[in-house]
């Protein structure tokens, strides 16, 4: 068993180097909430935690800079990235062209194998907002995007869609737990992929970009409720 548990190891150290694997699992800490944004990340903490020197995380650092998810302040250190509400917004605005883009293009590209995945991907998705399960749809409907996106075959496009996706996850996250949200948002993905896969330029890309802006709806939506439910509880009962 160890021997076996060794050479898994191995393995994995084979096909990714050190920092890599540092930073997809701050990657991963990140987008499961398990990091905040605004937390600050001690470098000497993470390298003991995960069991590696503090080298590979200093340039897991740099990396996930790269990506949208941390930001470094002179002086004062790494932090989980933070956004504004006016950023998320813009970012949506970008996000809508990017997804007609993808959209258009998938629907003049695609292949009956490609469909038959994006279709397995939707079952998966339909079951969980049956069972009203969060993060089992959030994380699904990350790889749905993602094998979308992919699926374009366009490295400069994938990598700027996934520094805004990245930029998006925690305010996604909210907007998503909202009541009535997971039907709506997988039927939405639904359209997108029937459009998709009969060919439709015009119709999956105008499906594309209108499910981007639902999602900042959403997110305004989910900002409003939640400001409200703090007015309400910071209001204290009048005596008699």
């Amino acid at each position: 068993m160890t021997t076996n548990r060794t050479m898994s190891t191995i393995a994995l150290l084979q096909q990714h180097s050190l920092p890599s694997l540092v930073q997809k699992e701050l990657e991963r800490m990140i987008l499961d909430g398990d990091l905040a944004a605004g937390d600050k990340l001690n470098e000497a903490v993470l390298a003991e935690m995960l069991g590696v020197s503090r080298g590979p995380v200093r340039e897991a650092f740099r990396a996930l800079e790269q990506v949208g998810l941390v930001q470094q302040e002179k002086n004062c250190g790494v932090f989980v990235r933070q956004i504004t509400l006016a950023e998320a917004d813009d970012i949506y605005e970008v996000r809508s062209a990017l997804d007609e883009l993808i959209g258009r293009k998938l629907a003049s590209t695609i292949t009956p194998t490609q469909v038959s995945a994006l279709r397995a991907l939707l079952d998966q998705m339909d079951n969980l907002a049956a069972t009203g399960d969060v993060d089992g749809y959030l994380q699904t409907n990350l790889q749905f995007h993602d094998l979308l996106l992919n699926m374009t075959n366009n490295h400069k496009l994938i990598n700027t869609y996934r520094r805004l996706v990245n930029e998006l996850n925690l305010y996604r996250r909210s907007a998503l737990a909202q009541t009535g949200s997971l039907p709506t948002s997988t039927a939405e993905h639904h359209k997108i992929v029937d459009a998709i896969a009969t060919g439709n330029p015009q119709q999956a890309g105008q499906f594309m970009r209108e499910h981007a802006m639902a999602g900042r709806h959403r997110m305004h939506c989910a900002l409003d409720a939640a400001a409200a439910s703090t007015n309400i509880t910071s209001i204290e009962p009048q005596s008699n």
